[in-house]
């Protein structure tokens, strides 16, 4: 008897397994289940020490370790306030890209190598959820933010007229015999307009120097002049590197130096070196647990990635008035193995980006993803919106969860499989677990993949073919 009430009951499992399956409701390939604790974030504040992102050359590749903005921050630091205020900063940041979006749509205006691997990191201590990389200028390392939607270089410069706190000492080019001052009629000072919407590249009272201005969406600012210095990660050197000298810098930059602009330009880095590294560059984005690091790869570095699933690539859409932007064709989303409906997917237009933090979609979209999500993730208590993130549940006293596969869609069939940990945004606590995506403001707005969902992929950018590929890697610069 009591083996046959054991058989009935292990039928009526199966029975209930295959049901669930076939109406595909919660498979166990559509959902992650794992321990909450395990979502949440395992880093150190105020650590005592600071060891800047490394890089090595490795089968023909330059390898840069790349970190979170934060690794180095010696302060302590109320988490839970600092996070709101950059999920804030974030959304300026988009407000400021979808206003350069519409001015360049409506003014119409525009436009083989040896590798490198670059060590990249998460910068959660130094209060900002951006990646870092050291790179070698004139005869001075500086760690700067690596971003995509940005194209100048710069760096704060000595004698600064005001500059904000930075670990380590301030770039002083009259310490490097290698530094030239550019003049503002040189054909480069001409690019800058493109690279920054700087029309002002000439001072009045200083005609000769090549001046830039740069503004970012959360109030950040940095003003200076151009200038040339060599610039080396990895045993390779650049020569003529143009880079901006910052005399007047503020904003929420934590303690780096400055930032890396990789977009399209001709005054970005990858424009630049292009004839060493063929326009060709990836990086893997690591999480922000402590200790965790990935790597930024400069030129076609195959050898160097440790994907774990085969590089699928999909071609960039091509756009003369955004040409500065790397920009995908969305073709569709899943959320635990359903597929969304929405008429938007097919027309191109999603922005992606290493410098926004979460992802942005049309309200129609962003309303249909979350619909699905809330009936897939149910049976734990709502609790209130973290500024932009609306969908938020109190996971307080929960040991784990089951979160639905989220899956983006591209043109020729490829795919981008959105680490689990890319999916909910943990505060310190649990008390607040959020949808980890963002509605944006107008419906005719350019959606946005941010880092926040770009975590432990290999995402390669070849601006020579206009494709973008992705693999799944578990980030790591060793």
């Amino acid at each position: 008897m009591a083996m046959n009430i054991a058989l009935l009951q292990f039928f009526l499992s199966f029975v209930s397994f295959y049901f669930i399956i076939s109406n595909g409701v919660c498979s166990f390939e559509q959902k992650n289940i794992f321990k909450v604790e395990m979502l949440q974030r395992k880093h150190q504040f105020g650590s005592k020490s600071c060891i800047l992102p490394e890089s090595r050359k490795e089968k023909g590749a330059i390898i840069l370790e790349m970190k979170d903005r934060g690794y180095c921050s010696k302060r302590k630091i109320n988490w839970n306030r600092k996070l709101q205020k950059q999920l804030v900063l974030d959304n300026l940041r988009v407000h400021s890209m979808q206003n350069r979006i519409r001015s360049k749509v409506s003014n119409h205006s525009l436009e083989q190598s040896s590798e490198i691997q670059i060590p990249l990191a998460s910068g959660i201590n130094l209060e900002t959820l951006n990646y870092i990389v050291t790179m070698g200028l004139g005869n001075q390392n500086t760690t700067v933010i690596i971003d995509t939607g940005s194209d100048l270089t710069w760096v704060q410069c000595d004698p600064c007229m005001s500059c904000y706190n930075q670990q380590g000492p301030v770039f002083n080019p009259s310490n490097s015999s290698s530094y030239k001052s550019l003049l503002c009629n040189s054909s480069t000072c001409q690019n800058l307009q493109s690279a920054t919407g700087n029309t002002e590249a000439c001072e009045f009272n200083n005609p000769s120097s090549c001046n830039y201005s740069v503004n970012y969406g959360d109030g950040s600012f940095t003003d200076g002049e151009l200038g040339v210095e060599h610039l080396s990660f990895g045993g390779i050197s650049v020569s003529n590197f143009v880079f901006g000298c910052g005399r007047n810098n503020k904003g929420l930059f934590g303690g780096v130096s400055g930032l890396m602009g990789l977009g399209r330009s001709n005054l970005s880095l990858i424009s630049q070196t292009n004839t060493t590294f063929g326009g060709v560059f990836s990086y893997c984005l690591p999480t922000t647990d402590n200790g965790a690091s990935g790597s930024l790869v400069i030129g076609n570095g195959t050898s160097a990635y440790k994907n774990l699933t085969p590089i699928a690539y999909t071609k960039m859409v091509s756009n003369p008035q955004l040409s500065n932007f790397y920009i995908l064709n969305l073709t569709g989303i899943d959320i635990g193995g359903v597929a969304l409906q929405d008429t938007s997917f097919g027309n191109g237009g999603i922005l992606i980006d290493s410098g926004t933090i979460i992802t942005r979609l049309a309200p129609s979209l962003y309303n249909a993803l979350k619909a699905e999500f809330l009936k897939q993730f149910t049976g734990y208590p709502v609790a209130p919106g973290i500024s932009i993130l609306d969908t938020c549940f109190n996971l307080t006293g929960v040991e784990e969860v089951s979160v639905p596969n989220l899956s983006m869609h591209f043109e020729d069939n490829v795919e981008l499989n959105v680490d689990e940990t890319g999916i909910l945004y943990m505060t310190k606590d649990n008390s607040q677990v959020c949808l980890a995506l963002a509605s944006l403001s107008d419906e005719n707005d350019m959606a946005i993949i941010g880092n926040y969902q770009q975590r432990n992929q290999r995402v390669i950018y070849d601006a020579k073919q206009s494709i973008i590929g992705f693999a799944r890697e578990e980030c790591s610069f060793i």
